[in-house]
């Protein structure tokens, strides 16, 4: 049966695609489209799973969720020896914390951000408090990027493919000023031959 990605289009769905074309796994794509009004992923994904959200893997009819998970699964299974630190070695602890925080600590104030925006001035109170938390995490990831350009080690692995959305989120809302080593980071990605195959076979993406 092989892999299929259920894709949502605008989502962190993206860096999933980007990742097998890195890998050079062959691979289907199953696309859903947002409501044009509401933004909201369609019922259609809910029979793929009860919560109805994407990214979704298959692997030979197996289901994985959870964005960390499907790229830790890849990069094991695909990625010869790349893409993942030496098990056992520091490098392998700090890359598991960067994926965690990716989905945890960074997602957390961006998607607070899009919901309280939303509110209009009902969410008035929130803002200062959100934008102080989505400065603090973009400008530790700025902290932390290494000279290599990546978060972990000195070539690509798993937390980058992880934490290249919460850094395309830092440059949309203009950041780049504020946060350079970030902005580098989003253009390498997007220079890539293989992120440029994923995003014309993603469809509509925002960070690009």
């Amino acid at each position: 049966m092989g892999i299929v990605v259920h894709h949502l289009n605008n989502s962190r769905s993206q860096r999933v695609l980007w990742l097998l074309e890195e890998l050079g796994v062959p691979y289907e794509i199953r696309h859903y489209s947002r409501d044009a009004v509401t933004n909201l992923a369609p019922p259609e994904l809910k029979a793929v799973h009860p919560l109805g959200k994407s990214p979704l893997l298959e692997i030979d009819g197996r289901v994985i969720e959870e964005s960390g998970a499907i790229v830790q699964v890849l990069c094991e299974r695909y990625g010869k020896g790349a893409w993942l630190p030496a098990p056992g070695s520091d490098d392998a602890l700090r890359h598991l914390e960067l994926m965690h925080f990716a989905e945890g600590s960074a997602m957390t104030p961006i998607l607070l951000n899009l919901y309280v925006g939303r509110l209009g001035e009902g969410g008035a109170p929130l803002k200062p408090r959100i934008d102080e938390q989505l400065a603090a995490h973009f400008g530790y990831l700025e902290a932390i990027l290494r000279p290599s350009g990546h978060f972990v080690g000195d070539d690509w692995t798993g937390a980058d493919v992880m934490l290249s959305f919460p850094a395309e989120i830092a440059v949309m809302q203009g950041g780049a000023d504020a946060w350079p080593k970030l902005a580098a980071f989003v253009e390498s990605i997007h220079a890539r031959p293989a992120w440029q195959r994923a995003r014309a076979k993603g469809g509509a993406y925002f960070g690009s």
